[in-house]
């Protein structure tokens, strides 16, 4: 066990998580300078001492209006490089949402992994570990990584608490909005029984998706009478989300409420409209615009975060917060 406090970062976009994070473990985040020079180079340094730490790095890896999901990369990489040749006893790259996750096999001739080739730089760049939550696929995520240890943290556990309390009594049922989400929807369903204990039903949407355009009309399951719950990794455009609102509504839903770990979608997304989940709920890994925040239910992810943080500080095993189905 380190008798010394882990030293925590968050880089500037993610201050905010990572600041939430710092107070929940008890401590300051480390002092660090971000620049950027002509061309669109750019620097960023830690201004502590890091030799020896056990050192954790705070940077949920989503585009935005100001710098890209590549822009966002590369700053962490050359930040856990800086800590490397630092003499940081251990870097840990907290990425709450992991750039690329989604092109995670190939799906035309020729196409790129590019998931697996964004674990081959947290590995050259000599990353030791990287914690997520609710990867797109977690096989692909944990079978990238060859050197680095890799923690997946789904947000189950999270969504179930938060439903559980809101909804003691209705009848509810999980829908994956897709066949890849079935695993994480049953997770959820999973939990949601044992918290609730009783049954919690299922169904499914099926989906397929080619040259951006999204088809498939076929909806499995029993939410008749029942709150339908969406659950997904992500939300971006809202189709996925629209189309199983619209299928599980028209199977006698009562009311459909739409949960995803990552909030992608913008103020005017589709989804916040008439034809939209009567609610939606979303963890804080990526900040919801200000436009929306009062639609739009939000779950901290810092608490888990912290919860992570500590337990591999102290080399205490994270499964033992992990729901398992």
């Amino acid at each position: 066990m380190n008798s010394e406090p882990a030293l925590l970062f968050a880089l500037e976009t993610t201050q905010d998580l990572g600041g939430q994070v710092a107070a929940q473990l008890g401590q300051p985040l480390g002092r660090h300078e971000e620049r950027e020079f002509g061309g669109g180079e750019q620097k960023v340094r830690p201004l502590e001492e890091v030799a020896g730490r056990d050192v954790y790095v705070v940077d949920s890896l989503y585009g935005d209006e100001r710098l890209s999901a590549n822009d966002k990369l590369i700053r962490l990489l050359f930040f856990i490089g800086a800590l490397k040749d630092a003499g940081a006893g251990r870097v840990t790259a907290v990425t709450p949402l992991i750039a690329y996750s989604r092109k995670d096999r190939r799906t035309k001739p020729r196409d790129p992994v590019s998931s697996r080739y964004v674990a081959a730089l947290f590995e050259a760049i000599g990353t030791d570990c990287i914690v997520t939550l609710e990867v797109h696929n977690v096989s692909a995520f944990e079978n990238s990584f060859r050197t680095c240890r890799t923690e997946h943290v789904p947000v189950a556990g999270l969504i179930a608490s938060h439903l559980a309390a809101r909804l003691p009594s209705a009848e509810l049922a999980v829908v994956s909005p897709d066949a890849g989400g079935v695993k994480r929807a049953e997770l959820l369903r999973h939990v949601l029984e044992q918290k609730l204990a009783r049954p919690v039903g299922k169904a499914l949407m099926d989906k397929h998706r080619s040259m951006g355009l999204v088809s498939g009309s076929i909806f499995a399951g029993d939410v008749d009478g029942k709150t339908a719950i969406i659950f997904d990794d992500l939300i971006g455009s809202g189709t996925t989300v629209l189309r199983a609102a619209a299928a599980s509504r028209a199977s006698g839903a009562s009311r459909v409420i739409a949960v995803a770990a990552h909030a992608m979608f913008q103020a005017d997304a589709p989804l916040l409209g008439p034809d939209g989940p009567d609610e939606l709920i979303v963890t804080d890994t990526v900040p919801i615009p200000a436009a929306i925040a009062d639609r739009v239910t939000i779950i901290g992810a810092a608490p888990i975060l912290a919860d992570v943080i500590g337990r591999l500080h102290k080399h205490e095993p994270v499964s033992d917060i992990i729901p398992y189905d």
